[in-house]
């Protein structure tokens, strides 16, 4: 390790961002409110939700042998996420990841049974960890896509592996939850015409 990459991260605070501005990858300042900031920091709340979930999955013996490494290489991934979007004009997601994310999501969807109702976020506490990275990955994905229609440039592998993304967690959600007592199925309300 040379010495520059040694000291990188020795400095947290550089004052630089007091006036309500950062950086991006190549030194260019924008405000800290840019379409662009706003989805590395939906992405970033992502990758800590996936933190949350793997250290909750090491009670979890019984699927902890089918989940700890994809999890860990989608965290992995999520931080790959956040660099290209800090980096414009640069790639780190490819089209591979999302095809691994699909590879994956085919596996634990193939036992499920099909779904008659909508389910709820519960039935275990693991459960509830996938729900959440779920919908932390629809916000991130909606804040890229606003970044997107801002003119932000976003490769195109990058919004599918976060769609794919969500969609996993929630076939997880689905398969955490049956382990361990069983899915929460929503109970509808009874429907009033209004007047």
């Amino acid at each position: 390790m040379s010495e520059n990459e040694h000291n990188r991260l020795t400095k947290i605070y550089t004052r630089t961002g007091d006036k309500g501005t950062t950086s991006l990858g190549g030194g260019t300042r924008v405000p800290k409110t840019h379409a662009r900031i706003e989805a590395i920091g939906s992405v970033d709340e992502l990758n800590a939700w996936m933190g949350m979930l793997i250290c909750e999955l090491k009670d979890c013996q019984i699927l902890r042998h089918k989940l700890q490494k994809p999890l860990e290489f989608i965290q992995h991934r999520l931080f790959d996420v956040g660099g290209e979007l800090a980096m414009p004009g640069y790639q780190l997601i490819r089209q591979e990841f999302v095809t691994y994310l699909e590879e994956v999501l085919d596996e634990f969807n193939e036992g499920l049974p099909p779904l008659k109702n909508f389910i709820l976020p519960g039935g275990s506490r693991l459960a509830c960890h996938c729900h959440m990275v779920r919908t932390v990955s629809r916000r991130a994905e909606r804040r890229v896509i606003a970044a997107k229609e801002a003119g932000e440039e976003i490769n195109a592998p990058l919004l599918q592996f976060l769609n794919r993304l969500s969609d996993l967690m929630f076939v997880l959600g689905r398969v955490t939850a049956r382990q361990s007592g069983g899915e929460v199925l929503w109970q509808q309300s009874e429907k009033t015409k209004v007047e």
